[in-house]
């Protein structure tokens, strides 16, 4: 197996891209767009959050669902459209509420490693993402979220990340900027970071491509198919319509890996599930000087914080379980304003940025990575809000199998 072809120009694609490289492959990436990360790498929250590893699968999430439907402005806002693919995946989700324990202690794991391996990719690339490692602070609100975090505490401790808990007084003394006369307290990871998944994404794919790795950007794949012995991708490509056969295929093309592997006879459970964010351009000394630089998650509004070097803040958040559209609805930007208005008052949100994305989540929330059912199909995709904490090791991981699956036929 030497030529390999990934689908997907997003943060796994290029990490796919570049740990394949590293193992001597020739690799090809595929994307619809003139640039890499243009999709849900384009935007995020920023945050490389091992703190934030807590899945999603509980009877909490499912009564909250239930309880903002009708709210539009809600952190959690689930659509009563139904049908069969909504339907299967909430089902999915619900029976995966057991394994809540066991699959948060199971993503935090993935997220330190993941960590591990970009800083070294960073050491190796000189990428500059406005990295800050200054730690990611949860901010809560009343004493049973305090409570709740305590016990997921000791989920997160079995993995090996230390997240402390922080009185009010030693959240000032960490991040000095915070208005916290609505908070009672929260926990702090020292060790997590935060930075711009764009600009890492981007350059990252420039060095792929210094180092060989073929672009097919503004390219529209219109069929995956498979000759029983090798993958076959036919695309159109300025209206000249080809076709390649690859030794295996990575498909790393978030909401829409559904579809590819339903053509190659694969069940790839993954439903889209919208976040939102605003990149505040601080163009004032005040703003500059009164916007954060420990990355925020604040517990009850789903909202995360990170700055992105001197001139850029991030605020982004809530989900969205509303199809496959990505309009910006004013209704959901308006609170990621108003929190940034009321916990950062000198900080001017004159200059924001509004953008969505559809992040690609799986029912069980940790990511497809491994094969399918026809020789040399492979997946790394379905990390849903975590795809910038855990791509560096997903990379690694499908790029190990691959080369484990190639010794074998060898």
């Amino acid at each position: 197996m030497k030529n390999i072809a990934i689908i997907g120009a997003g943060i796994t694609g290029i990490t796919t891209a570049y740990q394949l490289l590293e193992r001597g492959y020739t690799v090809s990436v595929f994307d619809k767009n003139r640039y890499a990360a243009m999709e849900t790498s384009f935007a995020n929250g920023g945050q490389l959050s091992a703190c934030n590893a807590e899945v999603w699968n509980s009877w909490s999430t499912i009564g909250k669902g239930i309880k903002w439907m009708l709210k539009k402005d809600a952190p959690l806002l689930f659509s009563p459209k139904l049908n069969f693919h909504k339907i299967g995946w909430l089902l999915s989700f619900i029976s995966n509420i057991p394994n809540h324990k066991k699959n948060t202690i199971l993503t935090a794991k993935m997220a330190i490693e993941s960590r591990d391996e970009l800083k070294r990719i960073l050491q190796i690339e000189k990428i500059n993402l406005d990295l800050e490692e200054k730690g990611i602070m949860h901010l809560c609100d009343n004493h049973d979220s305090l409570k709740e975090g305590r016990k997921v505490n000791k989920w997160l401790a079995e993995a090996g990340l230390n997240r402390k808990e922080v009185t009010l007084d030693e959240m000032l003394l960490i991040e000095p900027t915070l208005n916290l006369k609505n908070f009672v307290g929260g926990f702090y990871t020292k060790s997590d970071m935060s930075g711009d998944i764009h600009k890492f994404t981007k350059l990252l794919a420039d060095a792929c491509e210094k180092k060989g790795v073929e672009f097919y950007y503004e390219t529209e794949i219109t069929s995956v198919n498979h000759n029983k012995q090798q993958p076959i991708i036919t695309f159109k490509k300025s209206n000249q319509l080809q076709k390649h056969n690859y030794d295996g295929i990575v498909i790393c093309a978030g909401v829409n890996s559904k579809f590819i592997a339903n053509a190659l006879g694969d069940n790839v459970n993954i439903y889209p599930v919208k976040g939102y964010s605003i990149t505040l351009l601080l163009n004032d000394t005040v703003s500059v000087n009164n916007a954060p630089y420990v990355s925020l998650l604040d517990d009850k509004a789903k909202i995360v914080a990170s700055r992105l070097g001197k001139d850029r803040f991030r605020v982004a958040g809530t989900a969205e379980f509303n199809g496959y559209n990505k309009d910006i609805r004013a209704d959901r930007i308006n609170p990621l304003i108003k929190w940034c208005n009321e916990l950062f008052p000198k900080v001017s949100t004159e200059h924001a940025i509004p953008w969505a994305g559809l992040r690609p989540m799986t029912p069980t929330m940790i990511p497809k990575v491994g094969s399918g059912k026809l020789p040399g199909i492979f997946y790394n995709t379905g990390h849903g809000h975590l795809g910038w904490t855990l791509s560096a090791f997903t990379s690694q991981q499908i790029s190990d199998y691959i080369m484990r699956k190639d010794n074998y036929v060898k």
